[in-house]
């Protein structure tokens, strides 16, 4: 959620747009994440969804080209697939721990374990069909 709080909903439940018990906002907003250094570990390993994370820079035009896909990709799977982004020249870190050598790179991780990985931008479709496998 938008408060960076830890809420529990039923897998049933997903579809009925769940409010965060804490600010009261929804938990699934159909929008990317944006993560650091410091709030990456926790999103990552504290969700029961998978997680697609869009390593980027301001800088490159592929990024920029693919940032209204991923979006689109995020908010037609909001209850399937966390979506997040996390931008390799303020986390720095993180870009070195995942050996990010070109971006866009889109990491796919499940149960907090990396599962797929992918450099270059994607179309929506391939984007989708990626994520969901």
């Amino acid at each position: 959620s938008s408060c960076a709080s830890i809420n529990r909903v039923p897998s049933e439940r997903l579809h009925d747009n769940p409010s965060c018990g804490k600010c009261k906002r929804p938990v699934l907003d159909g929008s990317p994440v944006s993560l650091n250094d410091q709030t990456f570990d926790r999103f990552i390993t504290k969700n029961d969804l998978p997680v697609v994370v869009d390593f980027w820079a301001d800088w490159c035009g592929p990024c920029k080209m693919m940032a209204p896909v991923f979006s689109q990709a995020a908010s037609e799977l909001a209850t399937q697939i966390r979506f997040a982004k996390v931008d390799t020249e303020q986390a720095r870190d993180l870009a070195a721990r995942y050996a990010i050598r070109s971006i866009p790179t889109l990491i796919k991780f499940k149960q907090g374990k990396e599962s797929d990985r992918i450099a270059g931008d994607m179309d929506l479709g391939s984007l989708k069909r990626w994520s969901s496998t």
